[in-house]
């Protein structure tokens, strides 16, 4: 990681406190063995498959949690660029523009502001991720019917934050020095919801034309 992405992360800007596991149980083993995968280098295809003996379902979650921990912070090192004046709309681009709906104050699609957009998002995930009946902790507390189509929905709105920052703010990342992480968060994230059928695939389109010629 560079040092000017180290200074930005140390600051955790614009960052909500994470999702943390508690040592001793399951999920922080899962989230320890998903950590080792990445630190020893391993091809990042062969990182994300289910290891044996485990539960699908832990190693949805424990993946889950890491990204919004992961995207949050990288968001949060653009975010003083990310502003009303720059970014009126929430998109990728001119083709994709997004809309925020939720079953509160946004009960139809609505334009907003990238800035507001990334807010609510990642408010309503940290709520999604602390439930207990969708999230559980307890070993042996089976997840609910629903788990896999919240995750769904978790990761096709996390993968938005990903086209909003290649397509708009790339720039800034390169400055920084830290597209190598980013993209190895992304690529990390791709394989994953891939892997596992998470995403579907013309929801991931808008950045195909962003890995073009490279090794995805």
């Amino acid at each position: 990681m560079s040092h000017a992405l180290k200074q930005v992360f140390n600051k955790d800007k614009t960052f909500r406190p994470k999702r943390k596991f508690e040592p001793g149980t399951q999920r922080f083993e899962l989230h320890k063995k998903a950590q080792a995968s990445l630190n020893a280098g391993l091809d990042l295809k062969v990182a994300v498959q289910l290891p044996p003996g485990e539960e699908q379902n832990d190693w949805v979650a424990v993946h889950v949690v890491d990204f919004f921990n992961r995207i949050n912070l990288i968001y949060g090192t653009i975010s003083d660029y990310c502003t009303e004046q720059s970014c009126p709309v929430m998109s990728g681009g001119p083709k994709y523009e997004y809309r925020w709906q939720d079953e509160h104050k946004y009960r139809k699609p609505t334009a907003l502001s990238a800035p507001q957009y990334m807010n609510l998002l990642m408010d309503w995930i940290e709520v999604q991720i602390n439930n207990e009946d969708i999230f559980p902790t307890n070993i042996g507390t089976p997840f609910p019917k629903n788990f896999l189509p919240v995750v769904k929905k978790i990761l096709s709105r996390l993968f938005r934050v990903f086209v909003h920052v290649y397509i708009h703010h790339f720039d800034r990342i390169t400055q920084m020095g830290s597209e190598a992480h980013v993209n190895t968060c992304y690529k990390h994230f791709y394989y994953f919801v891939k892997e596992f059928n998470l995403i579907d695939t013309k929801e991931l389109e808008p950045l195909v034309s962003v890995w073009v010629g490279s090794d995805m």
